[in-house]
């Protein structure tokens, strides 16, 4: 993983929060949220929360009494998550790290963390602060997307936007959000953490957007794939845009489109 690819700035959040939400991550924020909701938590911590669709899932499910501490390292994210969700004094808003987390030990009943353990420099050390900070016996559940070729419509951007730049493809969304798929070394990478009980489960949904146009946009503008564009030369983002379009037009339709997705959801125990 690059630097850049933790940014999340800009215009990023509102194209992430108008594209991508709806586009892939409102069915797996409602799986969370249930299975969370389930293990009735009175204290939870959210960490890389983005724009908070997992936020906004889980707090209709939450009783009144419930502390809800949500976090994200990217505070114009934070901001944005914030800016969406009603009045709700359950609800407090942090900027934190995840691997550094600025909380007391064994305070949460559930650590949760919707498609943010890709970005972590190092994993284990961001497991190990999220077991520091549950009680024991306290949960920490999360999820990280599959390889990429199991989620159709990031496959395809990537192959063509790589047509735009054929001696340097960019490969955000291979290298980061599809680059921690080894169920084997989330286990492990959990076990050196000190979690016991892992669980996990993989999941695929259907991702469905209107037009072409919409999936085309969400992930050339909606995440850093954006800035990795544009470093190479601004002028082509458009270009990498309508390319996108027309290829994901050709595999799916020109109308309403839908492909699939899938992710891995992960259970432990502290």
């Amino acid at each position: 993983m690059l630097e850049a690819d933790k940014v999340f700035s800009g215009s990023i959040p509102e194209n992430y929060d108008r594209y991508m939400v709806p586009l892939i991550f409102e069915p797996f924020a409602a799986d969370l949220a249930r299975r969370a909701a389930l293990l009735l938590p009175s204290a939870v911590l959210e960490t890389a929360a983005g724009t908070g669709v997992l936020t906004r899932a889980l707090a209709a499910k939450l009783p009144a009494s419930a502390i809800y501490m949500v976090t994200d390292l990217n505070q114009p994210m934070l901001d944005y998550a914030a800016s969406r969700q009603g009045p709700d004094s359950r609800l407090t808003w942090r900027q934190a790290d995840a691997l550094a987390l600025p909380f007391d030990d064994k305070v949460f009943d559930l650590v949760l963390c919707q498609f943010g353990a890709m970005f972590f420099p190092d994993r284990i050390a961001g497991y190990r602060e999220a077991r520091r900070v549950l009680k024991p016996g306290g949960h920490f559940l999360f999820n990280v997307w599959d390889r990429i070729e199991d989620n159709e419509f990031a496959d395809d951007v990537t192959n063509a936007v790589a047509e735009v730049f054929p001696e340097d493809p960019p490969h955000f969304l291979a290298r980061t959000p599809h680059g921690y798929h080894d169920t084997q070394l989330i286990r492990s990478d959990l076990a050196s953490a000190g979690f016991s009980h892992v669980t996990i489960e993989t999941r695929a949904e259907q991702s469905g957007a209107p037009s072409p146009r919409h999936v085309a946009m969400a992930y050339c503008r909606g995440t850093p794939l954006c800035m990795e564009i544009e470093s190479r030369d601004a002028s082509k983002l458009e270009a990498a845009i309508n390319y996108a379009e027309i290829e994901i037009a050709k595999r799916h339709g020109s109308g309403e489109v839908a492909a699939k997705i899938q992710a891995h959801v992960v259970m432990s125990v502290a």
